[in-house]
Parts: structure tokens; sequence; C-alpha cells
């Protein structure tokens, strides 16, 4: 029987919101680029729509690929601009060029026996891929030409041409070999705050081994003598992970992560730094020179701002991977922070990093597009699904949205001032701001190790001296509209609120964020599902309830609302953009919800609060009295 019209939409919205949500599952989207892909699906990698390990070899002398330049970043450069001209003798819709790295990408560099006629002819996913027909006349004279941007990724590229279309590709034809004149180069600085205020950690990614150099970063203040700090080293390897396709077909080596601590930092000072490597021979092998201004000293009164989002991703600045499908607003938040970065002090970005959901080159991918941010203000994360979920691995959800990752990557590549790296809770102080970062994927209900931690990062802050609040997850823990929250009726991750809504009430939470839902949504001033003032762009007075907002519109695909806002709900928009906050002093802050797309201005509204606000009776929270002498 055929199902009715309304069953058939309202199984699409159902389908549709799973998605947009943040899980595993997609919804197919149709395009009009070729026929080998009028389909994509919304929320999957699209390096998971290749079937590699289908793929069959018919090389044909016809068939051919070249790549210029051969040498890139002769001049220290970390990114460069590739050339690809292939040709077919049968040109097809279903053509397109991958992009592998290392450059043989054969059988033999497949894990376990090698020469068994059983196992794939190929075991590596591309890094990246274009269709053919990219090239306007390829369909036509079965000669094209596309340009890849390429990073350097410690290891050299080659390009291949497979026919059969994604799904079950033919290889017909490699190209010849290219590199970076120094593959194994120290690239892409994450700078984050480290355990005290005064301290900030340098992260990087080279080639070398602790054996073949030693890592250390060169700084100072300017008109000072350098001082040398050593940084550590940490890798990982396929056994380190969970599952598929991490481990098979996702796999690539991730090279050597460096982070190096440097401490003692003067507040509100500029600091210039170099990330290195001395050779045995003493040569020494530099990155890039870069600045960073240190954090002021927890409660100083200085302007700092704030900016918090989600659910980013990456994207691919040559139109590879049909990302426009996949995290569409991700180079527009990208760079309008970039263009803002000098009136920006530390950066949130609160899960769902890079949804590389298990395929390793696309980490590297993401750290050099973020770079500009990264190299020059505190870069802190929080977990998220896409970071950490999979089945019996520790994770409170047992989704498979980590691609096999299960926290690995994230807990390695960026650094965070967690007590276990494996538990991703933590507390920074920046300025008059103190936030309690919580890890959703992991169990935050009363009772638990995670449930202890918030209360205590809660309950030890002066809020004297830091009077902003501050609450971050991934999940939202406390209010979305958002259709799937809304379709289960609990519009927040079930339990949440009745675990944590009464912390947040006792410790005057000024604000919380949250990711996962890719819209944005601000509430009132809420508790137990109430608004504790009709205000919609001032507030002064008695904290009497928390504000939510949840900024999942970093730049994976959007998701929609439900028909109707609840009453809590003061503004919600289905688009990509981010949050900035602006602490002027001790009483006046600035909320401001920012678009990707042009950087305005399109929510917000202000705090004015004196310190006797924070401490007088609200509902189900008074503090203790002191009684009259007798």
């Amino acid at each position: 029987m055929a199902m009715p019209l309304g069953g058939i939409l309202l199984l699409f919205l159902v389908l549709l919101a799973a998605a947009a949500a943040g899980g595993g599952g997609g919804v197919w989207a149709f395009s009009s680029s070729s026929s080998s892909s009028s389909y994509s699906r919304i929320g999957e990698q699209p390096l998971s729509l290749i079937g590699i390990h289908r793929a069959t070899v018919g090389i044909d002398a016809a068939a051919s690929v070249q790549a210029s330049p051969r040498l890139l970043g002769v001049k220290g450069e970390d990114t460069a601009w590739v050339t690809v001209d292939f040709a077919a003798p049968h040109a097809s819709d279903g053509d397109w060029i991958g992009v592998f790295s290392p450059s043989n990408f054969n059988a033999s560099t497949c894990p376990g026996p090698s020469g068994s006629d059983s196992g794939p002819v190929i075991c590596s996913a591309p890094i990246k891929y274009q269709l053919a027909n990219y090239s306007s006349d390829y369909g036509k004279t079965g000669k094209g030409t596309l340009k890849f941007q390429l990073i350097n990724q410690r290891q050299d590229f080659s390009f291949a041409l497979f026919t059969g279309g994604l799904s079950n590709p033919k290889l017909i034809a490699v190209s010849n070999k290219i590199a970076f004149a120094n593959p194994k180069a120290p690239v892409y600085p994450r700078l984050a705050q480290g355990k005290s205020w005064n301290e900030m950690t340098v992260t990087w990614t080279s080639g070398y081994d602790i054996k073949e150099a030693y890592p250390f970063v060169e700084w100072g203040m300017k008109w000072s003598p350098p001082t040398r700090t050593a940084a550590g080293t940490v890798t990982f390897d396929r056994e380190s992970l969970c599952g598929e396709p991490a481990r098979t077909v996702g796999w690539r080596d991730p090279g050597f992560i460096h982070t190096a601590f440097l401490t003692d930092l003067w507040p509100n000072k500029e600091y210039y730094y170099k990330i290195g490597h001395m050779l045995p021979d003493g040569k020494i092998v530099w990155g890039k020179f870069y600045s960073f201004k240190a954090p002021p000293f927890p409660g100083q009164k200085s302007l700092q701002r704030v900016v918090i989002f989600g659910d980013m991703g990456k994207a691919e600045r040559d139109g590879s991977n049909e990302y426009s499908n996949y995290q569409p607003g991700s180079l527009n938040t990208t760079d309008t922070l970039i263009k803002d970065l000098d009136n920006i002090d530390i950066v949130f970005h609160i899960g769902d990093i890079t949804y590389a959901n298990g395929y390793i080159s696309q980490w590297d991918q993401f750290t050099q597009q973020v770079e500009p941010i990264t190299a020059r203000v505190p870069y802190m994360i929080a977990s998220g699904n896409h970071e950490r979920d999979w089945p019996n691995s520790g994770s409170f959800f047992n989704g498979t949205d980590s691609g096999g990752e299960c926290g690995v990557l994230a807990e390695t590549m960026y650094y965070t001032p967690t007590e276990n790296r494996a538990n991703y809770w933590y507390k920074t102080d920046y300025g008059m701001f103190r936030f309690c970062v919580a890890d959703s994927e992991h169990d935050w209900r009363e009772g638990t190790e995670q449930y202890a931690f918030i209360e205590s990062c809660l309950a030890t802050v002066d809020r004297k001296k830091q009077p902003w609040l501050v609450f971050i997850a991934h999940r939202v823990l406390g209010y979305s509209s958002g259709f799937f929250y809304g379709a289960g009726g609990a519009f927040a991750e079930p339990t949440a609120r009745q675990s944590l809504q009464r912390l947040w009430q006792r410790h005057r939470v000024d604000l919380a964020f949250y990711g996962h839902v890719h819209n944005y949504e601000r509430t009132c001033p809420v508790y137990d599902g109430r608004c504790a003032s009709p205000e919609r762009s001032r507030y002064s007075g008695a904290v009497g309830g928390t504000i939510h907002a949840v900024v999942g519109g970093g730049g994976s695909h959007l998701s929609n609302f439900t028909a109707e806002a609840p009453p809590w709900s003061v503004y919600r928009e289905m688009d990509y953009g981010f949050v900035k906050l602006t602490a002027f002093n001790y009483t006046s802050l600035l909320y401001e919800y920012r678009r990707s797309s042009d950087g305005e201005v399109h929510d917000s509204f202000t705090v004015h609060r004196e310190y006797r606000d924070v401490l007088a009776c609200v509902a189900d929270s008074c503090p203790p009295t002191i009684p009259p002498a007798t």
C-alpha cells in the first residue's frame, strides 16, 4: 500500500531531524552536478561515500593523470595549489579524481599479511576527491583540468583517476608523485589555556619523532631575551582506536603531536613565539613566527571578549568532497572570526570539531583551516558525539558517530586543562569569567564523578571577582526547541535538567551554552521551565534563572525547529553563526549573536548587575542568613 503524502512528509521530517541533531544518520539530498553524485547524504562524511574497499584496478594505457608542480612549499609554505591534467578514453559522469597520501596506496600498504587474494586492492581512502566533470569540457573531450589545494601532511601525494562512480570505483590511471620540500616541518600551532591562568600551551604537529629532533618553543616579550621551552611528544596507532573506519580505510599516520607549556606569563602582555625542532647536528627547523596576548588574571577588570560556537567542522576551499552538503557554513565562520580576530580574546568550540568521523586525514585539514585563529588566541574545545561516541568504549551514549575515534583524536590533537584526558570536563578562568566545561558524552547525573566536578566548579568561584559564570556542554542539557528534542517532548537530553537545574539555580549561573542542534536559539532567564523575567534585551537585578543558548550553527548542515516556539524561547534562527560575549567590568556584560555570513549582530542583550544581586534570594535558592544576635 502506498504511504499517504502526510505520512511520507512526517517520515522525511523525522529522518531530517535525526540527521540534523548531530547523529550518525543522513538524509539523501539531490544535486545536479552529475549523475554519479546526483545524490549526497546530508550529514554523512563525504569520504564515507567512497566504496574504496570495493575498488578494482584496470590501468588503461590511454588514460593519464599529470600533477604539477612536483615540489611544493619551496619557500616554507604549508599550503599549495596543484594543477591536475587528466584524460580518459571513455569519459563518463561517474569518473573522479582522488588525492592519496602517501602516494603509494596499493595493497602492499594494507595492514596484515600481504599478497592475499582475498583482501582489498586499495585499503585507504583518499584525503579528498573531485568529480572529473567539474572540469567543464571533460564529458565532451575526455580531457580535463582541476585545481586542488594541498596542505603539508608529512607524506607525498599522488592523484588517481577512477571510473565507476564513488560506490564501485575502478582505478585506471595514477599521476606522478608530488611532495612538500620538507614534509616533516612543524605546522598548525594550537594555543590553549593551561591549568593555571598564567600558563599558555602550544600544541603542533610534525613528522619528527623525538628520536630525530628535539621539539621546543622559543618565546618571550618584545625587547626581552627569548626563552626556549621543551615540548612533550605523543602519537597513536591503529590499535589505539576503537573501530571502523578509523582503524581501516580511514586510517592515516597522524605524525607526532607536540605540546609545550609556557608559564609565569604576565597578564595581558603580548608574547612572541616560534615552534622549532633541533636536529642532531644542531640545525633548527623553524615554524612560522606568531604572537599571542597572555590571559588576564582571575578577577582582572579589563575588556574581555569571548567567542562560543559548536558543530563547525571543516570545508575545502578548492570545492572538493561535496562539503557544500556537509558543512556548508564552516568556511564562513572561520573567515569571519579571522577578520575580527583583533577583537577576540579566547574561543570555545564546544564539540563536533571536525566531523572526521574516523577519517584521520581530516584532522590535519581542520587544524590547517583554523590555524590563523588557533595560533593567536586560546582555542578551547569540548567533547561531542562526533569525537567520542562508540559502543562499549566508555562513552555515555553507544552511538557510532565518532567513526571509531572514541575520543583519541580530540584528546591528542588539542590540549585541554582536564585532570584526566579521558574525562573531557574542565574549568578555566579568564579574567572576570569562570567557564565550567562539561563532557556531555559521559554521565552527568547526580552521584557521578562529573556531577561532583560541575558542582565544585560552580561553587568555588568568587563572584565578587569573577561575576560572570558560564556553563558549557555539547549536547543540550538545558533547553532547545530543535525539532529532534521537541519531538521527544523533553526539549533537552532526557533527565538532564532534572539533574542539573538545581545546581545552575543554586550557584546563579548566568549563561549556559550548547551545540549538537545545528541552529541558534536563546531563552529567557529560565528555571524549571518558567521565565524569571519578561525582559528580552536588558537584564538587571537578581539572577532568577539561567539564560540558555544553542550555538550549534558553526558550519554543519542546519537543523529545523518545532512549529511553535515554547514560552521560554526568546529568539531562534536557522542560520550559521556564533555568540560573542564582551565583559566591560564587574557589572556590565554584552551578549551578541552574529551571523557567519556577514559578522553582523542579529540578536543581543545586555546584563547589568551588582554583587548584591548575586546574593539575592530567588526561586528554590536563598543563601543562608546569620540570625540576629539575642
